[in-house]
């Protein structure tokens, strides 16, 4: 998908807006004298008992003579020393002193404060979106590694809604379908809602550092027969094993609870989910004629495992 005019713009916009909240645009940071960058700089240097300037200005992405004119300044005001490394004169080494510690100290309780303000003034749950926003974000753009580990748990409140919703965006996004697919997982989770039977029926929510990354659905189809419903995973958890662990809580619970055969219905454009389905011992049994369906052309799959 292309980038639009209009997403550089939404970017631009968050940019602006979130440093004026974080506010780093007055002359200091949290009312201190330095500034944004020389901030990170002593914070970085706080994080260990020494560091190398060559490695610290890459970290930090900074220009040489800026870093080094930045640090010639901290070091006239004794907040840290220079020295050459031991054994190769041209590494150099920058330690804070004990009066850069009280100054990373005082800017790490200022900002911890400015923060804490700022999440203490919104409400529950609208922290709670923000925080996971903001996961987002960093997992998407940042460079720590994604998270190997992920549960399945019961659906809470506002869970159904957000399965309902991300299928929506999801389909629409990779398979072009229309508002009548969200419209149907609408009256597929109602009808979960409205006609549960928790001795036969139950669902689970994948979570991932307190992310949602997906969901699944296992409901009565027939007296003896349980079918698997709306399986999703979000795209940043895709090759976690999130998919196979949602299918295989689904058929073990079809089992335990005595039905003697699962199936599911997906389509001929899910191949990546078709190879799930084959792991967990899924067989194609059927194939519906090409219909109209989602704003699409729709080719229907009936997939069955005995159990």
């Amino acid at each position: 998908m292309e980038v639009t005019a209009e997403d550089i713009g939404t970017v631009r916009a968050f940019n602006r807006f979130y440093t004026g909240v974080m506010g780093v645009l007055g002359e200091g940071l949290v009312r201190s004298p330095y500034s944004l960058t020389e901030a990170r700089v002593i914070f970085e240097l706080a994080q260990r008992e020494d560091a190398e300037v060559l490695a610290l200005r890459r970290a930090l992405d900074l220009d040489a003579g800026y870093l080094s004119r930045m640090l010639a300044r901290f070091e006239a005001d004794g907040l840290l020393v220079r020295e050459r490394a031991a054994g190769d004169a041209r590494r150099q080494i920058a330690r804070l002193t004990p009066r850069g510690r009280a100054v990373f100290a005082m800017l790490d309780e200022r900002t911890a404060a400015e923060i804490r303000g700022l999440l203490d003034g919104l409400p529950a749950a609208d922290r709670g979106r923000l925080l996971a926003a903001m996961r987002t974000v960093h997992g998407i753009l940042g460079d720590r590694p994604r998270p190997d580990g992920f549960v399945l748990r019961p659906p809470r409140p506002g869970d159904l809604g957000w399965v309902v919703e991300r299928n929506g965006a999801l389909y629409d996004a990779e398979c072009g379908w229309d508002r009548t697919y969200e419209a149907l997982v609408a009256s597929v989770v109602a009808g979960y809602v409205r006609d549960h039977d928790p001795e036969r029926e139950n669902a689970w929510i994948a979570e991932s550092d307190g992310v949602r990354v997906g969901g699944v659905f296992c409901v009565k189809r027939a007296e003896n027969v349980a079918q698997l419903r709306l399986l999703h995973v979000e795209p940043a958890a895709r090759g976690m094993g999130v998919g196979a662990a949602l299918v295989d809580a689904c058929v073990r619970f079809a089992a335990e609870t005595g039905y003697t055969e699962i199936m599911l219905w997906t389509t001929a454009l899910q191949r990546p989910a078709h190879r799930l389905y084959e792991r967990a011992g899924f067989v194609l049994t059927e194939e519906d004629p090409p219909v109209e369906r989602f704003g699409d052309v729709i080719h229907g799959q009936v997939w069955r495992r005995k159990l």
